[in-house]
């Protein structure tokens, strides 16, 4: 069996190469880290003059806090709408797509062109969309009989930016999706076929079972993204509100330590958020891995 490693000729060549990549994780990851895990042990003033060590108190209050584990609830409701909806429209898009259509390039085009569109500038569409005064959503649920405004009713809040988070992950499901199913042989479709196996029996007991992989895979990250990478679009929409209905935990980390300056409890929520995430990653790799088949 022929080795294929990389061989260098200068034993230090390999750091070299490497070390742009390490020293990017260690400035922009491993030493923020580091900060939030010590800052989330002292109470700090807002200007940063003076530092006081607390040890787990600002811990114990943070989950003595009521608008903290509404914002913990907040997350992962908001969390588990995302995934069921981007992996469940996903999906569908991909088994259209894959099917052999007039126009299936372009079809394929226009889904994947909203995953380029910026988080911030997702929720400043949806938000123009949904306008109670200009937006053309707005306009047509009114002619309906339906008052909408997500800047008043906490449940119109969380609507507007579930569907401006999924709307914009939808085409990195698709992709994922598309990319798997264009793998399946062709052989076991037509063999269940032959067997006089229908579409739907198809779908589930064949093409659904192999996708096994990618959804495990779309799970993880549809949970990272949800927790993390919305911010912009609450920040544009909703900025939490109203009544907190949308204040996410990382919105509420950037809300309590860059707007009201609590360095402390900021940083206790940063390090609760990263065991969270961290923990649902374990949870998810030992529990649910076992149902995937590779």
């Amino acid at each position: 069996m022929a080795d294929n490693r990389a061989i260098f000729s200068n034993k230090f060549l390999p750091y070299v190469l490497v070390f742009p990549q390490i020293a990017i994780v260690g400035v922009f990851f491993l030493w923020p880290g580091f900060q939030a895990v010590l800052l989330s042990v002292f109470r700090e003033d807002a200007f940063g003059t003076r530092r006081v060590f607390v040890g787990m108190e600002n811990f114990v209050r943070l989950f003595a806090n009521e608008s903290y584990l509404n914002s913990m609830r907040v997350t992962f409701f908001f969390s588990i709408s995302v995934m069921v909806i981007v992996i469940s429209l996903g999906l569908f898009f991909a088994v259209l797509a894959d099917r052999a259509i007039r126009g299936s390039n372009f079809y394929t085009t226009m889904i994947i062109w909203p995953y380029a569109v910026a988080p911030a500038v997702s929720g400043v569409m949806w938000m123009f969309l949904f306008n109670p005064t200009i937006g053309v959503i707005s306009h047509f649920l009114d002619l309906a009989g339906f008052n909408w405004n997500h800047a008043l009713n906490p449940t119109h809040g969380f609507i507007i930016v579930t569907l401006a988070a999924s709307w914009k992950q939808i085409a990195y499901n698709f992709l994922f999706f598309l990319a798997g199913l264009q793998n399946i042989p062709p052989s076991l479709i037509e063999s269940a076929a032959i067997d006089g196996a229908k579409p739907r029996t198809r779908f589930w007991r064949i093409l659904f079972p192999l996708l096994s992989p990618t959804t495990f895979f779309l799970v993880i990250m549809n949970v990272m993204y949800s927790f993390f990478l919305t911010f912009g679009i609450i920040h544009q929409v909703t900025q939490g509100g109203p009544g907190q209905a949308t204040n996410i935990l990382v919105y509420k980390v950037y809300r309590d330590g860059f707007v009201n300056l609590n360095l402390g409890a900021s940083s206790a929520q940063s390090v609760v958020l990263m065991a969270i995430v961290i923990g649902l990653t374990f949870i998810q790799f030992h529990f649910f891995e076992r149902k995937v088949h590779y």
